[in-house]
């Protein structure tokens, strides 16, 4: 299992974040690249604007986001298996910016990481 952890991009960088990359879509509002400490973009497996708009972090959206989250993911094969070599063998976090840290495509992701995977 790869040593993978979730953060609020908000937060301030610690030592043992590793690699941090961002996987929202959107730029966090106010923050540089060096103030957050992001060090690669991955806004390409971020939900698309529609579900993301549809979802609203309403937790009684949870079940079905996760649904339509991973489908879209399955649809994008290229995405996710480019973060997963960028990820490969490294300590790395996950930065999202929402505010619930439970009901979040972030969340989602990271357990879709830690599921076992054949490389193609």
């Amino acid at each position: 299992m790869m040593p993978l952890k979730l953060k609020r991009v908000y937060e301030a960088p610690a030592e043992d974040d590793g690699l941090r990359v961002l996987v929202d879509r959107l730029w966090p509002r106010g923050l540089t690249k060096a103030a957050a400490g992001i060090d690669h973009w991955a806004k390409d497996v971020a939900p698309s604007t529609e579900l993301r708009r549809w979802f609203g972090h309403d937790p009684a959206r949870w079940e079905e986001f996760q649904r339509r989250y991973r489908a879209e993911l399955a649809q994008r094969p290229q995405a996710l298996e480019q973060l997963r070599t960028l990820l490969r063998g490294k300590r790395a976090t996950l930065l999202f910016g929402a505010r619930n840290a439970e009901h979040n495509h972030a969340v989602v992701l990271l357990a879709l990481l830690r599921e076992p995977h054949q490389t193609p």
